[in-house]
């Protein structure tokens, strides 16, 4: 079989990480070593870059500069929250053609897997021959078919640290601490902050994911239970958590509800986090309550990469090229567990992912739906990587009174 010869072009879609640059410089330097690719571009700011004809020539960067890019958290091609339409993807795929791109790789989410599929099938329409590869790419670890998603890890490393950080300065201040972390449908990342718990009455004492409906009745039932037992407590709860319509509890409190490209309701700011601690103080005996809305600091933290989810990161940009290159696929890579800890990568169609959300199973979450399991504390700790901190406490007995 012939070999397919012509330019390569990488793309990314959604949210920046702490190693999407891994995957990037992945694809690059390893499509550099193929002799029947000619170019390795890369579009300026995703599908925007592309419809714009946006490219930068990364044949010509120097390997020991990708490499310092590589460990540089963000998007270094810049991306896009841009939902291409399937005349966008028509046009995408017209510039390919006048580009000579023969192999396509987009890092991104389920809706970055569309996109590549859309263009994909335009390109069979034409009889134009086109390897497409989605590189998996998210924090929130929601894509179908993955043990787990490249960014998650480090994503997940900052949460953990967030909280045990909370978890000490609740201890030496006692009140309540509300954490609110990113998670629209898919809790994994809050579910996250247990992953530093040492003692039995570490923090986060509780934890509510998307995957289970909200009560603030019962939220606040919860809190003052935790408060009575050990004089404190801190939560860790997700953006997105909802009533039992579905109805996000943060658009209890926004007059108007905006709205992203891709349909999605916006739950940016600390309205949920303001929400939650006038329950406390309203129906609890906590008078000392707190919240912090993490945000967009949790995905590109420099300080709390994970060294594990950087390996991978690179690993699945590697694989895509070799799909596409060695093997004359096209397809989603996907990251699959073989062991503890060990991994393998497959290739599956586009529409197991495309448009599609993972939610955390079952067996990750109490059946009160207030914390996680054992189990799900087994599956993300070896993600967060080596060399986690975990804090220590003073174990010197207490002096006997003498004094009435």
């Amino acid at each position: 079989m012939s070999k397919l010869e012509g330019n390569v072009l990488i793309a990314q879609g959604g949210g920046p990480t702490a190693v999407i640059n891994q995957s990037i410089v992945g694809v690059a330097l390893e499509a550099r070593k193929f002799p029947q690719v000619g170019r390795v571009y890369g579009a300026h700011h995703g599908v925007a870059g592309i419809l714009h004809e946006d490219f930068l020539d990364l044949t010509q960067e120097t390997t020991h500069n990708l490499e310092m890019v590589a460990m540089t958290p963000s998007s270094a091609l810049g991306s896009t929250r841009m939902k291409p339409t399937e005349d966008d993807c028509r046009r995408m795929f017209k510039t390919l053609q006048d580009h000579n791109i023969r192999y396509f790789f987009y890092v991104g989410g389920n809706d970055s897997a569309d996109a590549c599929r859309i263009v994909n099938e335009e390109a069979q329409k034409s009889n134009y021959e086109l390897r497409c590869i989605h590189v998996p790419k998210t924090i929130d670890n929601d894509l179908p078919g993955n043990d787990h998603t490249p960014g998650f890890g480090s994503a997940a490393r900052f949460v953990a640290s967030a909280f045990a950080g909370a978890n000490l300065d609740n201890r030496a201040l006692p009140g309540a601490y509300i954490g609110v972390v990113m998670g629209r449908h898919a809790g994994f990342l809050t579910a996250a902050a247990s992953l530093a718990k040492k003692y039995p009455d570490d923090g986060p004492h509780l934890i509510y994911l998307p995957e289970r409906t909200f009560s603030i009745d019962r939220f606040a039932e919860d809190v003052e239970a935790v408060y009575q037992k050990y004089g404190r407590c801190v939560v860790a709860v997700s953006e997105g958590v909802h009533d039992a319509d579905g109805v996000p509890i943060v658009t209890t409190l926004q007059k108007e509800v905006e709205r992203d490209d891709h349909g999605n309701v916006s739950l940016a700011g600390g309205a949920l986090g303001d929400l939650l601690v006038n329950t406390v103080k309203e129906k609890t005996s906590v008078t000392r309550v707190r919240a912090d809305t993490y945000g967009y600091v949790q995905r590109c933290f420099p300080g709390c990469v994970s060294d594990v989810d950087q390996q991978e990161a690179r690993e699945v940009g590697e694989k895509a090229v070799q799909y596409a290159l060695w093997h004359d696929l096209d397809g989603s890579v996907a990251i699959t567990r073989t062991g503890n800890y060990s991994v393998d990568y497959s290739l599956q169609a586009f529409e197991n992912v495309a448009a599609q959300t993972r939610t955390m199973e079952d067996e990750f979450i109490n059946e009160a739906g207030n914390n996680v399991t054992d189990a799900f504390i087994s599956y993300a700790r070896p993600l967060i990587g080596s060399n986690f901190h975990t804090p220590a406490r003073i174990r010197a007995p207490k002096v006997e009174k003498i004094g009435e």
